[in-house]
């Protein structure tokens, strides 16, 4: 790897299971040192820290008066991002906060507002998007050999004993399968085909007894009239090849957790593209991208405004979960236009 600009000091915020993911990721980057970890649980930290051989400590807040960093990736449950990011950018510190972004669209203008205040980056991770099948596959929609887009399949489907994670408790989840793995899924249905305008949600029966539902089937309406149909579970395992399909008049495009293809109405045949989903490569390059751009070598791959609009789908798509039919998605105005307006930020 080629050193681009100065080392960017870096604090993990969270020790869990997606913290270590990056920690990993970046064990041989040279842009990028992780010197700081925060947890409540001190002995978590402490046990990342003497890993990475950095201090550890209780909260973001004892870290950024401590510890000199010049960006945080906040790794805590959704209802605990306000409060942290917030923190953080105002202690002067850019911030990729793991998806969901937030639980609610207010929060996450608040959010969005501070890091313009304070002139500082701040994104939300989304790793399907840094896949190099998935930037190829967007390459090749936009070149038009799919012709006119018909339909958008994803399927995020797989048994996972939940009932005792953080992520199916809704007081610091936000809800279920729908906002923890429909985030991803919305995310990469605006990074292929632009705005949605409508979204219906249908819950399946919750086999797992949890509080939250399990399985929910996603349909999606771009702006443009393109079709997404989204299968979210906890409960079942699908076993498909791949994990997404889009397809056009002219073709398919067929994305893989092995392998990715593409597939030629004319020619009737497919065609290797890839070599699937590889996830250090995946975090390895959406940091990379945080720090280019924090740098200004390069623009983020996901703005802050992307980041707000993923919280307002997920707000339209429980509204649909609870009424049982098509919620029009209306998306926040641009933080600047809300304060000009007189709304709260």
């Amino acid at each position: 790897m080629t050193k681009r600009h100065n080392e960017l000091k870096v604090g993990l915020i969270g020790a869990g299971r997606v913290a270590q993911i990056y920690a990993d990721a970046l064990i041989h980057s040279e842009d990028v040192k992780l010197v700081a970890v925060a947890d409540s649980c001190s002995e978590a930290a402490q046990a990342m820290g003497k890993k990475i051989g950095c201090p550890s400590y209780i909260d973001a807040e004892s870290m950024a008066r401590n510890c000199p960093v010049d960006a945080a990736i906040v790794c805590t449950p959704p209802a605990s991002h306000p409060e942290i990011c917030i923190a953080l950018l105002n202690a002067g510190i850019h911030v990729l906060c793991e998806k969901p972004f937030s639980i609610k669209v207010q929060d996450a203008r608040r959010m969005v507002h501070t890091a313009r205040k304070n002139g500082l980056k701040l994104t939300m991770a989304s790793k399907f998007r840094f896949v190099t099948d998935m930037i190829l596959a967007t390459k090749m929609v936009s070149s038009g050999v799919l012709g006119d887009l018909i339909l958008f399949e994803n399927v995020f489907a797989k048994r996972v004993d939940m009932s005792k994670r953080w992520n199916s408790v809704p007081e610091i989840s936000g809800g279920g399968v729908l906002i923890d793995n429909g985030t991803h899924s919305v995310d990469l249905m605006r990074y292929f085909l632009g705005s949605l305008a409508e979204v219906h949600v249908l819950e399946g029966r919750r086999s797992q007894g949890l509080p939250v539902e399990d399985t929910v089937a996603m349909f999606v309406r771009s702006t443009t009239g393109t079709i997404g149909n989204i299968d979210l579970s906890w409960s079942i395992d699908k076993q498909r090849t791949s994990y997404l399909d889009i397809y056009g008049s002219r073709g398919t495009i067929s994305i893989g957790w092995n392998e990715s293809r593409y597939f030629d109405y004319s020619v009737r045949e497919w065609v290797i593209l890839g070599e699937g989903y590889d996830k250090l490569q995946a975090f390895r390059s959406q940091i990379e991208n945080f720090s280019g751009a924090i740098h200004g070598v390069e623009p983020l791959l996901l703005t802050d405004e992307d980041a707000l609009t993923s919280v307002a789908i997920m707000e339209a798509a429980y509204h649909s979960l609870r009424q049982n039919k098509w919620v029009e998605i209306l998306l926040p105005k641009p933080v600047a236009q809300a304060k000009r307006d007189g709304a709260a930020v």
